[in-house]
């Protein structure tokens, strides 16, 4: 028995009120989706350029002296809060032609300027995370099995819509103030 305010009070009560506490309390977890491609953004900082380019995972991209390869892109259902992470490595090539190893780690698309590769002259963030992309995989690919390539401009994780006729279409004036 324990004495609660001066009252004596059996287990059962405080085990079961503790144990739904500890319940609430845990994170909800939602399940992840695995991609087969990781999206990123490039920055050359001489030119001002801004770049996007598709990396499957697993295979190596390079981006000015950058060598960039995603290793795992994770994203949620679309029912869940949005949450894109990638496992990437970038390499250094050094003007002695040397492989540098300058980032190993998890970026997230919500936070780039936390997770981001940030060099002298080139920047990298992830993006997003997506199923296929109109760039083809390279000849060696060994990652994860590809199903089949979506048509530009699509993404087979974005559903589908009905798809309206000329005729279906109807503008509607602007108001007037």
């Amino acid at each position: 028995m324990l004495k609660l305010a001066g009252r004596s009070v059996g287990r059962g009560p405080l085990l079961g009120a503790a144990a739904l506490v500890l319940a609430l309390s845990a994170p909800a977890s939602a399940e992840k989706i695995e991609n087969l491609v990781a999206v990123f953004s490039g920055l050359d900082k001489i030119t001002g350029r801004i770049i996007a380019f598709d990396v499957y995972i697993g295979e190596t991209v390079q981006f000015g002296a950058l060598q960039v390869t995603p290793r795992q892109c994770n994203t949620r259902p679309q029912t869940e809060t949005p949450q894109t992470t990638a496992f990437v490595e970038v390499d250094e090539i050094t003007l002695e032609n040397e492989v540098r190893r300058i980032f190993t780690g998890w970026m997230f698309a919500a936070s780039p300027g936390l997770h981001a590769v940030e060099h002298a002259v080139y920047d990298v963030w992830l993006t997003d995370c997506k199923q296929s992309s109109t760039v083809a995989p390279p000849a060696n690919y060994s990652g994860p099995p590809i199903s089949e390539q979506a048509a530009a401009g699509e993404d087979p994780l974005a559903g589908t819509a009905p798809q309206l006729g000329p005729s279906e279409v109807v503008p509607r004036l602007k108001p007037q103030p």
